[in-house]
């Protein structure tokens, strides 16, 4: 009897502190407060040494997945990396990616950087990385950059699962120097119409785009199309200031409300230099944030078509809270609108569900990328451009004036082997490098090679000998199929190897259904015209 009672007492007089703890701060007790004592708690009574640094920054992780899918805590390493890409300072094998739940995605391959050149693409899911397996480990951003990251040169074998494709793809991707341009390509496509990629939204993209314009009109441009495809965003204020050399003094660019944030509203007071130039825009399911913010700028004011698919759907405004250790929250404090009012963001369920995260796959399974009729457009959703009443309609993304389907006729396992093996990028470099002298004086500027230089039949023999070393078997059915594309993308991949700045979509573009249709559609000012409400 006297030993029970020494333990019930024993017991008593360790949970004295707590709950004389506890009821002096009951009084004033508020979800601030009660985190607080929260943490106490643990640091005080816990049976381990806690690491105080690391609570906190779960509990604040935790917090913010129960707000929105973007919302988001980056520790001084992830913040840095974060940074970089916009600054113009980027390394490694080329990808933003995102870590949700236990799964990472890729956002956006750089373009003409290591990942994009072998085929990797934004949606994908990283697997494992060499011996690594990055999947269903809830692993922190700083782990698996330290994973993915490498010397110059050396090789990393990624695991791919992408959309529903039953097995897993490989991809041997060589670590390089990521480009730090904004404008990935441009050239003149026939006499008056120029091209410009833009693969993201950084401090010197309206500068890099003004730059390109001036030069393509010099080489006597006229129209201009516009490749936002696979252009995962950026910066408000780049996207803005590109917007504003396309449009009219008065014309609204995009405005944004929040809770807590006073409406800011963009609009232009003054004429851009571009406004006399035809546009067309091209986008992709892919196209988000900042390129959805211009697209939705130049269709909603009637200044240019939208060609391509629905795009990304994100409207959120993060704004950074840095810490004093240089660690960051991304907290999202208001959503984007469009000029006639539309939301960008699609909806989502509180937190990082996974049903956002599968928001492509769902679309790929509705049929939305084959067919516009999969796509619920809601008359409660619906919307009129500024200046010729067109109908467009809200709901997350923009939906383009002409819609044009995925073609994977092309895209076949032989074709994805050899890509994402490496044996085709491989077999470029090792040809450029064998005969860079003798190509240099032939083909002494990228206008004399584009228009003389021809891959051979033999040099296809070559690398289909250097797929077969590389353990792809082959598939003679597959292999014609793929050719014609496998021809342009070699003839890409040593334009841009051989010139600076080279351009890889001159060699591709007319195997691309959405460039296609664009300039179909530029090229036949009545149709231009009739889809902006203009006839």
């Amino acid at each position: 009897m006297m030993k029970k009672i020494t333990l019930t007492v024993l017991a008593a007089a360790m949970l004295l502190p707590l709950a004389n703890y506890i009821s002096g701060q009951q009084m004033q007790l508020t979800p601030n407060n009660k985190l607080r004592m929260a943490e106490q708690i643990i640091e005080n009574y816990y049976v381990e040494d806690v690491d105080a640094d690391s609570v906190v920054q779960e509990a604040i992780v935790a917090m913010l997945k129960t707000l929105d899918p973007h919302s988001a805590y980056s520790t001084p390493e992830e913040t840095t990396e974060l940074n970089q890409p916009l600054e113009g300072k980027f390394s490694g094998i080329g990808i933003q990616f995102n870590m949700s739940t236990d799964t990472v995605y890729v956002i956006q391959p750089t373009g003409g950087g290591p990942s994009e050149k072998v085929g990797i693409r934004p949606g994908d899911k990283i697997i494992s990385a060499n011996d690594t397996i990055l999947a269903g480990r809830k692993l922190p951003n700083s782990k698996i950059l330290k994973t993915l990251r490498g010397e110059k040169g050396s090789k990393v074998r990624l695991m791919i699962k992408r959309g529903n494709e039953p097995e897993l793809l490989e991809f041997v991707v060589t670590r390089d120097d990521i480009p730090i341009y904004s404008v990935s390509d441009t050239y003149m496509v026939d006499d008056k119409t120029g091209y410009i990629a833009v693969s993201r939204f950084a401090e010197d993209t309206p500068q890099e785009v003004r730059e390109a314009v001036l030069n393509l009109k010099r080489k006597g441009m006229k129209q201009l199309i516009i490749d936002l495809q696979d252009n995962g965003g950026g910066y408000l204020g780049a996207a803005c200031q590109m917007s504003a050399d396309f449009l009219h003094a008065g014309d609204p660019v995009v405005y944004t409300s929040g809770r807590n944030s006073a409406p800011q509203h963009y609009n232009l007071d003054t004429d851009g230099p571009f406004t006399d130039i035809p546009v067309v825009v091209l986008v992709n399911q892919y196209s988000a944030s900042a390129s959805e913010i211009f697209s939705g700028a130049m269709q909603d004011n009637d200044r240019g078509l939208v060609v391509g698919r629905r795009t990304f759907g994100k409207g959120l405004v993060q704004r950074p809270f840095p810490f004093p250790d240089g660690s960051m929250i991304r907290l999202t404090t208001a959503r984007y609108y469009t000029p006639s009012g539309r939301c960008i963001q699609k909806p989502y369920d509180k937190g990082h569900s996974e049903e956002y995260q599968l928001d492509m796959l769902n679309r790929l399974n509705s049929g939305e990328l084959w067919s516009a009729d999969s796509i619920k457009l809601i008359d409660s959703l619906k919307y009129s451009t500024l200046r010729n009443h067109r109908t467009v309609y809200g709901g997350g993304g923009i939906l383009p004036d002409i819609f044009v389907p995925v073609d994977t006729t092309y895209f076949t396992p032989y074709y994805r082997s050899m890509l994402g093996k490496g044996s085709l990028n491989a077999y470029v470099l090792n040809y450029v490098d064998s005969n860079r002298k003798l190509l240099q004086k032939q083909y002494p500027d990228e206008e004399t090679f584009y228009r003389d230089f021809n891959v051979t039949d033999d040099m296809l023999q070559a690398l289909v000998d250097r797929t077969t070393a590389d353990s792809t078997e082959y598939n003679q059915d597959e292999w014609l199929r793929s050719k014609p594309y496998v021809t342009a993308i070699v003839k890409g991949l040593i334009s841009r190897d051989l010139f600076e700045r080279g351009s890889f979509a001159r060699a591709t573009n007319m195997f691309n259904p959405v460039f296609k249709a664009a300039l179909e559609a530029i090229n036949d000012p009545r149709r231009y015209n009739q889809l902006l409400g203009y006839e």
